[in-house]
């Protein structure tokens, strides 16, 4: 499989309590957040891996030149200086991307806890299935902010909600998305140049690159994974602290 990650890890981190520091430089077990994530990305073989920076991105960019240095070859800063939704943030990719053949994965740099096993998982599960998009899922006892996996009656996915444009009867629902894709590269810009902002946010939600597969009849996957710990993301300094004692 030729793959190629990208890493949300333009966030400011509004509700980190230190508005200077970009979300992905807090630590966690004692190295910043994109450390735990760029590892995982060298560790599944990624060919290209593209850290999307925003907020205070020059202190992210020479961390990571720092720490990774041998690998800068694979290493390519894409730029999201205005912060206008995660489909932004991956149209910012286009040009780093463009000769590319293959899947692009899609992380969080403030997801930490996301295990090789799991990603490899998910991949093979993509791969085996012969799907051109895929999104891990979970299942959560208090779903409220997250944004929903709709499946028909046959368990087939159909698409993702977000909880603010969700109806009552979706916000039951407690399938969860992560947030974590596997997309063919070529369909991914193909669907990117359709994004919108009429939503709640106002917007490029990354999650209606869906409807458009949905529409163009793309064969999609939705798998749940085994322990939602891992897909937890850390947008508050009272998570980071939950989060590093939960797995003492």
């Amino acid at each position: 499989m030729n793959l190629a990650t990208v890493i949300m890890a333009a966030g400011k981190g509004k509700r980190m309590r230190n508005p200077e520091k970009s979300k992905v430089m807090f630590d966690f077990k004692g190295v910043p957040m994109i450390e735990h994530v760029i590892n995982l990305s060298l560790k599944i073989d990624s060919e290209i891996i593209v850290p999307i920076v925003g907020h205070q991105k020059q202190t992210v960019m020479d961390f990571i030149s720092g720490k990774f240095s041998d690998e800068m070859s694979r290493i390519k800063f894409a730029h999201q200086d205005e912060q206008l939704g995660t489909g932004h943030a991956l149209m910012q990719t286009k040009d780093l991307l463009k000769n590319f053949a293959g899947d692009v994965l899609i992380l969080s740099g403030d997801v930490p806890l996301l295990k090789y096993e799991t990603v490899m998982k998910f991949l093979n599960y993509h791969k085996e299935n012969g799907f051109q998009a895929s999104l891990l899922s979970a299942i959560f006892e208090n779903p409220f902010g997250y944004g929903r996996v709709i499946r028909s009656a046959d368990g087939t996915f159909v698409e993702t909600v977000e909880e603010k444009d969700a109806t009552d009867d979706q916000r039951k629902i407690a399938e969860i998305n992560s947030g974590i894709y596997i997309v063919d590269c070529a369909l991914l810009f193909e669907a990117l140049t359709t994004l919108k902002t009429d939503n709640a946010q106002g917007e490029y939600y990354l999650t209606d690159i869906f409807k458009y597969f949905r529409d163009k009849k793309v064969k999609i996957g939705a798998v749940p994974v085994d322990n939602n710990v891992e897909i937890t993301g850390i947008n508050t300094v009272e998570q980071l602290e939950e989060l590093e004692n939960l797995i003492d």
